[in-house]
């Protein structure tokens, strides 16, 4: 095949949102935003309205450039955020998880995460939550509603909630390894 056989590659860096929810981790979402970005992800963030009050967000923004969004523009206003390419949910929580896979759109970030299935875009989600909430019967099948929906989801297991007891290190570079089928596309 000649060059001038070949489809044009893409002009632009895929653009990855990462959702940030209210989990202790969450102020360590600088590690995913500096390997998306190592990797050739441009990357903006969205966090839940809770979710915002765990993260630095003048880091954030000055290690994206772009601004953080967590709630809706006004009519009329630009979007801040070029349309995403994929999306990685990170960390997600017990009440972002549930919400998600009923189809509860109470918030920009909820909003844009069941858009995102209507429009194909890729989607991965690392849940972030301690056991007791996870033997609640509706996190089960809310994940297999995602899962279903083909969201990929992270492999880390729920914590012990005890108070003191060890916690597994949050693998955030879990949410590029499932989403670099998509990152493909663009090389």
């Amino acid at each position: 095949m000649s060059d001038e056989d070949r489809p044009a590659r893409p002009t632009r860096r895929p653009f990855l949102y990462v959702v940030v929810c209210a989990a202790g981790v969450a102020g360590d979402v600088g590690t995913l935003i500096t390997a998306a970005q190592e990797t050739g992800w441009d990357v903006g963030v969205v966090a839940t309205p809770q979710g915002l009050g765990f993260i630095d967000a003048a880091a954030v923004e000055a290690r994206t450039g772009h601004p953080i969004r967590s709630a809706s523009r006004r009519p009329g206003e630009p979007r801040p955020l070029p349309p995403a390419d994929a999306i990685a949910v990170a960390p997600a929580t017990f009440n972002t998880i549930n919400k998600w896979a009923a189809g509860a759109s109470d918030t920009l970030a909820l909003g844009i995460l069941c858009e995102a299935y209507g429009s194909g875009i890729p989607t991965a989600v690392l849940p972030c939550l301690n056991a007791a909430q996870a033997a609640h019967p509706a996190y089960r099948q809310s994940l297999d509603r995602l899962r279903a929906m083909g969201v990929l989801v992270g492999t880390r297991e729920p914590h012990d909630p005890t108070p003191g007891a060890e916690i597994a290190p949050f693998r955030w570079e879990e949410a590029l390894d499932l989403l670099a089928p998509r990152l493909q596309e663009f090389r």
